[in-house]
């Protein structure tokens, strides 16, 4: 199986990361279960310049590679790997950050598992043209039949995918969103997503 694979809050705890950030530079403290939206300038109140800030901070390489793995995912994505199922991870990280992804990737067992940067929420002020890199419309031209994401403002883009079952990853900024149609199901950690796919997986074949 194609498998589409989401990369903050998904394989690595960044708005558990983000959080400190914001408490060190604004002294706005959040604790993460109580991030609300997917959009921190709107969950930690924070205007345009301080937004700017907590981004560039928490996309610094130094700090990319300091994300916490989240419990499970080498694990799984590793063991799919080994099943001979072909494995994506897709990330609405800037292009710049590219290097220090792959570099934690690496360090976490996942260096067999390509990383794509898409530009899905138009962060982007130009555009990229490097192999590791991918448009919107390229990536809707691919098809996966699993997707994972955590992010309400990425089910249009897995939504493009036909006949694919969307893993939604838990979090509290997703707990109040309708999930689109009955291909999504809730997930709360990696033990769930995987059973969720060997049965996807046995059924689709």
């Amino acid at each position: 199986m194609k498998i589409y694979i989401d990369f903050d809050d998904v394989i690595c705890e960044t708005a558990e990361y983000f959080t400190k950030i914001a408490k060190e530079l604004f002294r706005i403290d959040v604790p993460y279960r109580e991030v609300q939206f997917f959009n921190l300038q709107k969950s930690f109140d924070l205007n345009d310049e301080q937004y700017k800030k907590l981004m560039e901070m928490g996309h610094v390489p130094e700090n990319l590679l300091n994300y916490k793995e989240t419990s499970g995912a080498s694990g799984t994505i590793n063991k799919w790997v080994d099943e001979g199922h072909e494995v994506f991870i897709i990330t609405g990280r800037p292009f710049n950050a590219y290097e220090p992804s792959r570099k934690w990737l690496d360090e976490h067992r996942l260096e067999r598992v390509p990383l794509f940067c898409v530009d899905k929420y138009g962060r982007e002020t130009y555009s990229q043209d490097f192999v590791y890199s991918m448009t919107l419309e390229e990536l809707y031209s691919m098809t996966f039949d699993f997707a994972i994401e955590d992010s309400p403002a990425a089910f249009e883009h897995v939504m493009h995918f036909e006949h694919c079952r969307i893993a939604v990853f838990d979090r509290p900024w997703n707990k109040q969103s309708e999930l689109p149609d009955e291909r999504f199901v809730r997930c709360k950690n990696w033990q769930e997503i995987d059973r969720v796919f060997e049965v996807y997986s046995k059924n689709a074949g």
